[in-house]
């Protein structure tokens, strides 16, 4: 238990719904704070939303919530203390379950979909980006799914920025014979992603079936480099960090290879394009909601000499910029 701080919003539904700590607007805030939605007038659509935090919040962190919600700068409201929070109930308050394809991701408050067909995921909200809940996630998610079902088969995965290791675990799943490894430039992320691994029954290693984990600025890690080429590449971040990335993805990406992108808003969907298009990508698909796209791209085949891959590419981001939405 121990003394937090509490903002109250007005929002609509629809702006409540949108809102998460998960959205890449706030991965600066650090350590992430809890919301919490309330219907006020359903008739009015009046809701409100409670942003919980660990210490006094920045007026940049209020700033950028009040943004998300459309609320000017005048509008703005006082943070107050409230003493003895839970925050491990806050934070798992108001999270339903996610389905995504095949794929159920819940808290472990929620029971599990015992239906054969339904891989399920555990997840709890806490120190890490990518809880499923954020429409980047779920689209990746989805993504996956769908190659899965097509009948596409992968053998060298790498996510990149994996934030709770989920969307790795999932790759995993689909393809559960393939070497695979996922990095984070933020440390706590990769031991989240090492205990949510555990919960959910994923093995940790170097061999087949089992996941490599790193800390690492974008590709550059001896571990990444080495292990390239991959044939699935996975990197759920930014469309800033994504960009900066683009000849990094491309040297470890395998000519024919898939690379999945997301956190991207669709305003941003042509330029980053453009940037992997530069560096020998095609785009053959773009799902997610409208508003977060997920670009699937195919690495180009490349003819002649190439240089060998060295364990370079890092973006030069700060923490937070990178970790699954």
């Amino acid at each position: 238990m121990s003394d937090s701080w509490k903002l109250t919003l007005p929002c609509s539904r629809a702006k409540a719904e949108a809102v998460s700590a998960d959205h890449p607007a706030l991965a600066h805030i650090e350590p992430p704070p809890v919301f919490v939605a309330s219907e006020i007038d359903e008739e009015l659509d009046h809701w409100q939303i409670d942003a919980y935090f660990e210490g006094r919040p920045a007026r940049i962190a209020i700033r950028a919530i009040g943004r998300l919600l459309g609320l000017r700068d005048g509008q703005l409201p006082k943070p107050r203390l409230v003493e003895n929070a839970d925050w491990l109930t806050l934070s798992q308050a108001g999270l339903d379950p996610v389905r995504a394809g095949r794929f159920y991701v819940h808290i472990h408050n929620n029971e599990p979909d015992e239906r054969p067909s339904v891989v399920n995921f555990c997840i709890d909200a806490g120190r890490a980006f990518g809880t499923g809940h954020h429409a980047t996630t779920a689209g990746c998610l989805t993504a996956l799914d769908r190659l899965g079902a097509l009948g596409k088969r992968f053998y060298n995965i790498a996510d990149i920025g994996t934030g709770t290791g989920l969307l790795a675990f999932a790759a995993l799943h689909l393809w559960p014979r393939a070497h695979a490894i996922a990095s984070d430039i933020d440390p706590v992320s990769i031991a989240v992603t090492a205990e949510n691994a555990a919960v959910n029954g994923v093995s940790l290693g170097n061999g087949l079936g089992q996941l490599g984990l790193v800390i690492a600025d974008g590709t550059a890690h001896p571990a990444i480099c080495g292990n390239a080429p991959y044939d699935l590449v996975i990197a759920n971040i930014l469309a800033g960090p994504l960009i900066a990335l683009a000849p990094a993805l491309a040297q470890i990406t395998a000519p024919g290879g898939r690379l999945i992108l997301a956190g991207l808003l669709s305003s941003q969907r042509q330029i980053l394009a453009g940037a992997y298009r530069r560096v020998g990508f095609q785009l053959i698909d773009s799902g997610g909601d409208g508003e977060w796209p997920v670009l699937q791209f195919r690495q180009r085949q490349r003819f002649g000499w190439r240089r060998p891959i060295r364990a370079r590419g890092g973006a030069g981001q700060p923490t937070g910029d990178f970790g699954s939405l």
